[in-house]
């Protein structure tokens, strides 16, 4: 038997002007993003802002349906969107807030096992890491590069790509 042990890092900021400016606009943008969130079901609003190479922003918000599974997480919208339209202009900075009416968020939302999926296999496709800030409006903000700090064992199967 072999026992291994898995560590993260990340880093913990207590408030925004602890972060360069230019991760400080990023998490505003994603709580910009918030706004178009359609989430009547469950009433908690989730916004992405990406910031690509190109300086250029893509937002995302959730998108819930009556029909649960049919929604979609604001992660997955903005890297949809980007995978759609932008794939030639990676990703450097994704910012993700969240902010619901019901009770006071203490904590940063980290992305659902789904989005972890799909930032994975952007950052590949990119062929490099992409920078996460989990922004919490009424706690710390979280800071990590890449996803294997949320995701340690990520899924992938390069056999899946061999043609015949």
């Amino acid at each position: 038997m072999i026992d291994h042990e898995i560590k993260i890092a990340f880093k913990e900021y207590h408030s925004l002007e602890e972060l360069d400016k230019q991760d400080k606009d990023l998490c505003l943008e994603a709580v910009k993003a918030l706004h178009q969130s359609h989430s009547p079901y469950s009433k908690f609003r989730v916004g992405a802002a990406m910031q690509l190479q190109s300086g250029k922003i893509i937002y995302g918000s959730n998108q819930e349906n009556v029909a649960y599974p049919s929604g979609l997480c604001a992660e997955r919208v903005a890297l949809f969107h980007w995978g759609a339209n932008h794939s030639d202009d990676p990703v450097i900075t994704m910012a993700v807030t969240a902010h619901t009416h019901e009770f006071t968020i203490t904590k940063p939302i980290t992305p659902c096992g789904s989005c972890l999926q799909v930032l994975a296999e952007y950052e590949k496709k990119q062929g490099d890491k992409i920078k996460i800030i989990l922004y919490c409006q009424d706690g710390p903000i979280w800071v990590t590069h890449g996803i294997e700090s949320f995701l340690p064992f990520v899924f992938f199967e390069d056999r899946l790509a061999l043609t015949v």
